[in-house]
């Protein structure tokens, strides 16, 4: 079955995604609309398109054209639901987002990632995820949102920071361990990113932080991110913090990637996720990968991490005394009394 998505030419809403069914519905309804789907080069007229051509039809995926702007109107018009921003990342191992903002423009992050602002940028905490007024609804909208952050691992409260002054302004924004920032265009992705709980670092105003259920009972119950995962939709730039390295792969339609179940940061919404056996009886019990590896199928892109946070939590806590683990090749040759005249144990 196709995915499909439309555009009229003169608006910049692209439409989708649509089945096979809904494509022809949709193509009946607007007959003047160019298509997209997975394969084509770019957006295509309907009449162009066989398929669809005898009702009036086209598709979304990994991949997909941006939608051309309306004729006269600036990149950023209006018909965006997020705010227009440049950043740069910085950093290696350790690395931050600075994002770049213009008079009136917003970006939204989770509180305690702030790094730097510059003066003329105007912090307000916010229910839910901040998105553009008039685009959510009102209080019970705002309340909703509010508690699927909760339910994903994020905080009630988000901290929207808006440029008050004029000129150019800038914000920073780190990531709370080790590893790498990935930015993503949501249009350039179908306008939704499923992610891993907590995975979500900023964005540009108007992103929507949702909720995604696994289905599956085994994906939730042995996925390794379980039942609940984050939702990421709008048409912006948002950006992923990640453990460790990051690998991109593109998965061809049928195309299958087994992973261990911690290393899965991202996908795109065509990307199935499930769970399968490892099989053998001495693989499970003594090749210390788990009893489970996660399964994702294509098409669509995935995003890997080398060092999820819980492998990294794990070895930290054995190396601890309090987790059984001891000091080796450290400090005085004196042993204890050593550590204790030097310094290094705390009471």
């Amino acid at each position: 079955m196709s995915t499909w998505y439309f555009h009229v030419p003169g608006q910049a809403e692209r439409l989708g995604p649509f089945d096979d069914a809904a494509a022809r519905t949709q193509a009946a309804q607007t007959p003047q609309a160019q298509v997209w789907r997975a394969g084509m080069s770019g957006w295509t007229p309907l009449a162009q398109v066989p398929e669809l051509a005898a009702a009036g039809g086209p598709p979304p995926m990994p991949g997909m054209p941006p939608v051309p702007p309306p004729a006269g109107t600036h990149h950023a018009a209006a018909g965006r639901r997020n705010d227009d921003i440049d950043f740069a990342i910085h950093g290696q191992e350790m690395q931050f987002v600075e994002i770049e903002l213009d008079p009136g423009e917003s970006a939204i992050a989770e509180a305690g990632a702030l790094m730097f602002k510059d003066a003329s940028v105007q912090m307000d905490t916010v229910f839910g995820d901040g998105r553009h007024e008039g685009a959510g609804g009102g209080f019970m909208d705002k309340l909703l949102s509010a508690g699927k952050r909760v339910i994903t691992g994020e905080s009630l409260f988000a901290t929207l920071y808006t440029h008050t002054g004029q000129g150019k302004a800038k914000v920073a924004f780190a990531a709370p361990y080790p590893g790498t920032v990935i930015p993503m265009k949501l249009d350039q992705l179908g306008g939704r990113l499923i992610c891993q709980k907590d995975s979500f670092l900023a964005g540009a105003r108007g992103v929507q932080v949702g909720v995604h259920f696994q289905r599956k009972v085994m994906t939730g119950l042995f996925g390794g991110e379980g039942f609940i995962m984050q939702k990421l939709e709008g048409d912006g730039w948002v950006f992923v913090h990640a453990g460790g390295c990051v690998v991109e792969r593109e998965l061809r339609a049928g195309e299958r990637l087994d992973v261990d179940t911690g290393c899965v940061v991202a996908y795109t919404a065509g990307v199935e996720m499930d769970v399968k056996r490892v099989p053998g009886i001495k693989s499970m019990i003594f090749g210390g990968e788990g009893v489970f590896l996660a399964t994702l199928t294509g098409p669509g892109k995935v995003w890997l991490q080398s060092l999820p946070f819980s492998r990294l939590a794990g070895r930290v806590f054995a190396a601890a005394p309090q987790g059984g683990g001891q000091n080796r090749g450290e400090g005085s040759v004196l042993g204890g009394l050593g550590r204790i005249l030097d310094g290094d144990n705390n009471f």
